[in-house]
């Protein structure tokens, strides 16, 4: 299933783009519906899992929450909420060239007698 074909069928199930706050010390940014689950009406939150470089959605995360858990919900865009979801840039590694070794400077561990001392 595309991006583009998953969009139009969400969009025709009833799901709304959201950014949600759970007891307020959660907050999940989703697609979210209501759905009947154990025997009562839940609210299903389903997270974008995306990809940092490519901005593209790799699949779901989906949580399940009671009508009282639901401390705040705010509409937004599918957009607003993969830029939420994107995730912190990969570690990029810092490298110095390799010293020269004809650069004049005698270490103390490089003199005859090996230990060091003077």
């Amino acid at each position: 299933m595309t991006g583009t074909q998953e969009t139009a069928e969400v969009a025709d199930d009833g799901w709304d783009w959201c950014a949600v706050e759970i007891f307020g010390h959660r907050r999940h940014v989703g697609r979210v519906r209501e759905e009947e689950r154990f025997g009562t009406k839940m609210m299903r939150v389903d997270v974008p899992k995306v990809d940092y470089e490519t901005q593209a959605v790799i699949g779901f995360s989906s949580h399940y929450y009671g009508g009282g858990s639901i401390f705040s919900i705010t509409p937004t865009d599918e957009a607003s909420a993969i830029r939420a979801n994107r995730g912190y840039p990969p570690p990029s590694r810092s490298s110095l060239p390799a010293p020269s070794h004809d650069d004049g400077h005698v270490d103390s561990w490089d003199e005859e007698d090996g230990d060091g001392d003077e």
